[in-house]
Parts: structure tokens; C-alpha cells; sequence
């Protein structure tokens, strides 16, 4: 996250709730202690989830049995709130919030983590548009334990600490010598306590509905996708998108929220605001077909990852069609200028965009026919080779061949453009590592070229691929 990202100061209160999708304990430093559980004193802590990409899966649903944080000398803490069945594919290259609650102050030297059934979906690319198809999962273990490369001290008096959990697909699901999926599955996370200053730290998405606002202290109450409760603080350096402010605001509002933790009040210091959709529906992912090929699109598939509420006719790791009568409102994420309209919009659209949509629930009935009123790109993760010769550090361009689910849909060459906000993680330092052949990911923004009409990748993040040593990773 470059420091233009960062260097904002918005305010996200997160209240511990008993429907907790994933609890952890922080990072810290100071003396080895036990966890002090006896005088129930607790600190504060959250997750952020990843995943790294694999060939064509597009969603990897497991059902999480249990975390525990356990100590140096065995002492085991239950970090986990019920039973939550989680998309480790749903993210790539993008860290989502996915709980914060108070935990027991002390130090953690690993964590153990306990699946239960899953499901594997990976696209289909026959004749037509493509399809999805979903397998079970058999593991080959059900109990990971990872130790921590650094330990995970939670304080009382501290500010939030957090852990970054990364599933690998790549190394987790099995395929045969054809680079057919098998159902096996080894388990494989990448653990790191993480600082909340830190590019491991950032939270990038976090989608939920609006609960209340209160125009004068400055903030409003949101609900996320598993009924928990946050406040959300804003105010005049607040970044906004999709037309919104905080008068504009309602019940029927659903909003993303981008930010880091804040060190005194348990609470998100917010980058951005996005206003997904003000008719009390939402769902987002991947542009998986537009029709037509050329021209104004009057409809496009879309597979769905992410949803509120989930009692539509819509359900999640389906593709569902929707409709454009040429209404609708196009935006793009983290980009509020008068070129949004000029660079995405119905003539704009390709297969392997990450948009969400939004509108009426009543809209969202039949999955075979959706109707919206907004459209927004958003940010996802490219993985790729990079093109021989194709570096341009004077025009801050290269080209590459994308690889994975989105590169099934992406059969051609894109040029990836580089800007001040861009910048490099995890192997990837400078322009000069961009070498012939080296895999990369980028997250950023896939948009059609409006005068040639050539599919072109806007860079946020550029990250190695080919680096696999996390435990050693600067995350802080």
C-alpha cells in the first residue's frame, strides 16, 4: 500500500459479537510470557484473510471447526466462535477484515487450525458461456498447526495486533499429471502476526449494510455479512465513492469500507468509502460472459463471491445473469474523477472484471435475470508471466499473460500500467525486478482501452509470485 493509501485518518469501532467468522490474537514484542487467562484480562485483536491463486478454482468452501492460539507451554486458547464455512478463494492478492474481538492477554507461539467438509468449484470452459463445477474435498489432514515466526503477544493496554491468514491454494489442492483437480487437498496456510501499520496489516474489503447514522457525531452503524455490528467514524479527508456522503446514507445502503486499524480505540481508520448499492441489495465478482462481445452490453454473467442479503434468489459460488437497460450507474473503486464514467461503463465491460452490482431485492429474484441500478469495478488479482521484452520503465508499462481462473478468461496478452499509487510486495521491490518470464500477481483495475479497445490492467499492487517464504516476509 503506497503511503497515499495510508497516510488518512477515518475510524471503523469493531464491537466483539458471538457470530465471530475467524478470532486471532496479535503481534508484539517484550519478554515470552503465558497467556494470562487466569485474571481474565483480555487485549485487542483481529484477522485479515488471503488466499494465493490456483489455475481455474474459483472458490475453495470449507467449513472452519476451530482456531486455538496455543502457547510455548501447551496452554490452548479457542479463538473461534462457532462452526463459519469460509471462501479461502474469494480473495486474491486483496486482505479482507474478517473479525475482532478481545482476546486473552498473553503471548502465542503457534495456532492450530481444524477444517471440516468442503467443497472445491472451478470453471468450466466448454462451448458457450462458461460454467462452474464443484467437487468435494477430501483432505489429507484436518488439523494444521503453524508455528509463528514471530509470536503473537496480546496486551491490554495495547494497540490492536492482528494476524494474516493466507491459504494457498496452489500448494493445497491436488491435480494430476494433466493438471486435472483430484478432490485432494493438503491444507496449506501461511501464518504471520502482522502490524497494523503494515502492508499485511491493511484491510482492503470490508462490505456491509447500513444500520443507522449519526450526521452530527460524524459516523454510522453498519451490520456485516454474519450479523455483527460496526461503527464507522468518517470525516472531511474521507475518500467517497459511487456519489455518496454521509447524508446520504440510509438503511437501505450497503457500503465498502477500506482502512487501517486505529492504535487507541479498538477502531478501523478508513481510506475509503464506497457506496455499493442504496436499495438494500449487493452482490459481487467476477465478469464471467458479456453480451454482446462488442458495443453496449446488454447482459453479463457473473460469478457470484459475495452477497447480502443471502435470502435473494441469488446464492453464492453460482453464476447468475444480469441485465442492463442502460440506466444503471457505473463506478469504479478508489477512482472518483469524471474519467470513471469515460472508462467503465456498459461498452466497457470484459470477461474477468471484478464488479459488484447493486439494487432492489426484488431485483435479485431470479438469478437468471437481474435487474440494478449500479455497477462498480473493483480491484482483484491478475497472476501471470511477464512477457520478454515487453518492460517500459520510461512509460512505467509491461505485458503479461494471465494465468489461473481470471486468465481462462483472459486468453490474450494485457499491458499492466504502473502509476504513483502502484507499489511492490512480497519479492517484488522496484520496476528492475520485473524480469523476462518471472511470475507475478497484480491487483488492480481491468479495464477495455476506450480507443483501441485492447483489455489493459491498472496496477495497485504488483507482488512475486515465485516468493514463497512468508515466515519471513515483512508484513510489518
Amino acid at each position: 500500500m503506497s503511503p497515499t493509501f495510508l497516510n488518512k485518518t477515518r475510524k471503523l469501532a469493531l464491537l466483539p459479537f458471538a457470530s465471530a467468522l475467524l478470532l486471532a490474537a496479535g503481534c508484539g514484542s517484550g519478554t515470552m510470557n503465558e497467556a494470562t487467562t487466569q485474571s481474565g484480562t483480555t487485549g485487542p485483536a483481529y484477522v485479515v484473510g488471503t488466499d494465493a491463486p490456483m489455475a481455474s478454482v474459483t472458490s475453495f468452501s470449507v467449513q472452519v471447526e476451530s482456531i486455538d492460539a496455543i502457547t510455548s507451554s501447551g496452554t490452548s486458547v479457542p479463538l473461534l466462535s462457532g462452526t463459519p464455512t469460509v471462501d479461502f478463494a474469494r480473495y486474491n492478492g486483496l486482505q479482507a477484515l474478517l473479525d475482532m474481538n478481545d482476546v486473552p492477554e498473553g503471548t502465542y507461539d503457534s495456532v492450530a487450525i481444524t477444517l471440516g467438509s468442503g467443497t472445491i468449484g472451478y470453471l468450466n470452459t466448454g462451448s458457450g458461456a462458461p460454467t462452474i463445477q464443484t467437487e468435494a474435498a477430501t483432505f489429507t489432514t484436518s488439523t494444521v498447526n503453524v508455528t509463528l515466526a514471530n509470536p503473537l503477544v496480546v496486551t491490554h493496554a495495547g494497540a490492536p495486533v492482528g494476524l494474516r491468514v493466507d491459504f494457498d491454494l496452489s500448494k493445497s489442492i491436488g491435480v494430476d499429471t494433466n493438471g486435472n483437480i483430484t478432490g485432494t487437498v493438503t491444507p496449506t496456510f501461511n501464518v504471520n502476526a502482522v502490524d497494523r501499520t503494515g502492508s499485511g496489516g491493511h484491510i482492503d474489503e470490508f462490505v456491509a449494510g447500513v444500520v443507522s447514522v449519526d450526521a452530527s457525531g460524524q459516523s454510522f452503524v453498519v451490520q456485516g455479512p454474519h450479523g455483527e455490528n460496526f461503527t464507522i467514524d468518517v470525516n472531511g479527508q474521507t475518500e467517497w465513492d459511487g456519489n455518496a456522503s454521509l447524508s446520504s446514507l440510509n438503511t437501505s445502503s450497503i457500503v465498502q469500507v477500506s482502512g487501517t486499524m486505529d492504535p487507541a480505540d479498538q477502531t478501523l481508520d478508513a481510506d475509503e468509502v464506497a457506496l455499493l448499492s442504496d436499495k438494500g441489495f449487493y452482490a459481487a465478482g467476477q465478469v464471467t460472459y458479456v453480451t454482446p462481445a462488442t458495443g453496449a452490453a446488454t447482459s453479463f454473467d457473473l460469478y457470484v463471491r459475495g452477497l447480502l442479503p443471502t435470502s435473494t434468489g441469488l446464492t453464492l459460488g453460482q453464476i447468475a445473469q444480469v441485465n442492463l437497460t442502460g440506466s444503471e450507474e457505473f463506478g469504479i473503486y478508489w477512482m472518483h474523477n469524471p474519467l470513471t464514467e469515460f472508462l467503465f461503463n456498459s461498452s466497457a465491460m470484459v470477461a474477468g472484471q471484478s464488479v459488484a452490482v447493486g439494487g432492489p431485492a426484488s431485483g435479485a429474484a431470479n438469478a437468471s435475470a437481474v435487474t440494478v441500478d449500479r455497477v462498480t469495478l473493483r480491484n482483484w488479482g491478475f497472476n501471470g508471466t511477464i512477457l520478454a521484452g515487453s518492460q517500459s520503465s520510461s512509460n512505467g508499462t509491461f505485458q503479461m499473460q494471465v494465468k489461473g481462473f481470471a486468465g481462462v478468461l483472459i486468453p490474450q496478452t494485457i499491458t499492466v500500467y504502473l502509476g504513483a499509487g502502484s507499489d511492490f510486495r512480497y519479492g517484488m521491490g522496484a520496476f528492475s525486478d520485473l524480469t523476462n518470464g518471472v511470475n507475478v500477481r497484480v491487483v488492480g483495475l481491468l479495464l477495455k482501452n476506450p480507443t483501441s479497445g485492447q483489455v489493459v490492467l491498472l496496477a495497485r499492487h504488483v507482488d512475486g509470485l515465485n516468493f514463497t517464504d512468508f515466515t519471513t516476509a515483512s508484513f510489518e
